[in-house]
């Protein structure tokens, strides 16, 4: 019987990798092979009491879905836009230099619009065209606006953040704080190895710039007028969590400060009401339809992957991994960042592998030697990374199309710099 568990084990890891590969659905994926090994290990009950469990994880739901409805109601507002613009307006005179910084303001933004492809559609829309009249490469372009798209790991809105808060008792904002400086290395890294990139492919000059202005027939839809009031708006939640989750939150005044996710995005979702007069009824409407998008696409993704994690556990094949890993420290470092940084590249998301991976082994982290911060936070972060250098994402897709080129001539640009990332996570924050 063992040893059917553990060919139960081997064979569903195997068709559940090679099923994401296919661009299968993911949650029906994880979920489908999760109930498979469970009812093939005559424990069916596991699975569908880790479902049940998983759908009411409070934690999860209250900073996640807020978070959602807040992003929604900041792109129906278009405060996200007067964001992208009051960064980006003063840049278009810093020539070769636009690109690391491209990639720095699409990283930082991307922390106020969580979502990686959203932050790339808003921020890509305005600096691609910026860099390309500048004299960047197209490819070179899309690239500098992809590379900078896993600064959502810092956002208060992250599914990763929350369950690593939920794991090691610390609020979001202490868990995000505690990784900040690992993530904005990573993200400089990045944006540094791209420059180098940029160099050695002479992918800047005056013969791109004149091959923009004549290809460039269309008359630019430029942004008229930045309303910084509007501007600041998808900052506010962030201010608040930082104000209240550190010790700025002792000053005479911001003891208000100290509150949730949820309260911050709503008082955020005001502000927003307050100085755009938008429609109260319309705002509230997009609020909850964000809400219930992050309910079936996040954390469905996280619901679904605690099935699987919960049929691989009843093979034994969970319990086997963390024995050897206890006895075994020098292959967690590893096993924690290239393995979700590989599956990121490989199936366009690093969300599922480093769900499952902080799912199964983070809880243990302190067995193994780790803080349950720096165990699940890097495995988050490479598998964010992992998906920046695939050709396959949604976010390359999107800044590809943006920048008139191929997704693997963008990747080709984003990969030295991811991979050094993520070595660097390995050998540094674990």
């Amino acid at each position: 019987m063992e040893q059917l568990k553990i060919i139960v084990a081997i064979v569903g890891i195997i068709v559940t990798i090679y099923l994401l590969i296919k661009k299968y659905e993911t949650r029906t994926v994880l979920i489908g092979m999760g109930l498979i090994m469970a009812i093939i290990t005559l424990n069916p009950m596991s699975a569908l009491d880790a479902f049940a469990k998983s759908m009411t994880s409070s934690g999860l739901i209250m900073a996640i879905c807020s978070s959602m409805g807040f992003a929604y109601v900041m792109k129906y507002t278009e405060c996200d836009t007067h964001l992208v613009h009051l960064l980006t307006k003063p840049l278009s005179g810093l020539k070769f230099f636009l690109i690391p910084i491209a990639t720095i303001i699409t990283f930082f933004i991307n922390i106020a619009i969580p979502s990686a492809a959203g932050c790339a559609a808003a921020v890509g829309a305005t600096l691609i065209p910026v860099l390309k009249s500048a004299g960047v490469r197209p490819a070179m372009a899309g690239a500098a606006i992809l590379a900078g798209t896993f600064g959502s790991m810092m956002s208060p809105g992250s599914s990763h953040s929350a369950m690593i808060s939920e794991m090691s008792g610390l609020t979001i904002t202490q868990v995000n704080l505690s990784h900040a400086p690992y993530n904005i290395i990573a993200g400089a890294i990045g944006a540094v190895m791209l420059t180098l990139v940029a160099l050695f492919l002479k992918d800047y000059g005056k013969e791109h710039r004149e091959a923009y202005a004549k290809e460039n027939q269309a008359t630019e839809n430029h942004f008229t007028k930045v309303n910084v009031l509007y501007a600041l708006a998808p900052l506010i939640p962030l201010i608040i969590l930082v104000i209240g989750g550190t010790s700025l939150q002792a000053t005479p005044g911001l003891e208000w400060t100290k509150m949730g996710v949820p309260q911050a995005m709503l008082i955020g979702a005001i502000y927003g009401i307050l100085v755009t007069r938008k429609s109260p009824i319309k705002i509230s409407n997009e609020f909850f339809n964000g809400m219930g998008s992050a309910y079936a696409n996040v954390l469905g993704i996280i619901i679904a992957a605690s099935v699987f994690v919960a049929g691989l556990k009843s093979t034994g094949a969970i319990d086997a991994a963390i024995e050897f890993l206890k006895h075994s420290n020098e292959f967690v470092r590893w096993g924690a960042t290239i393995g979700p940084f590989l599956m990121g590249i490989i199936t366009g998301s690093g969300d599922a592998a480093a769900i499952a991976f902080n799912t199964a082994v983070t809880p243990h982290a302190v067995e193994l030697g780790y803080t349950h911060v720096n165990l699940g936070m890097a495995a988050a972060i490479s598998g964010a990374i992992g998906r920046t250098m695939s050709p396959i994402a949604g976010v390359t897709i999107v800044c590809a199309g943006l920048a008139g080129v191929n997704p693997v001539e963008m990747v080709k640009r984003t990969a030295p710099g991811m991979i050094l990332a993520t070595l660097f996570l390995a050998l540094f924050m674990l």
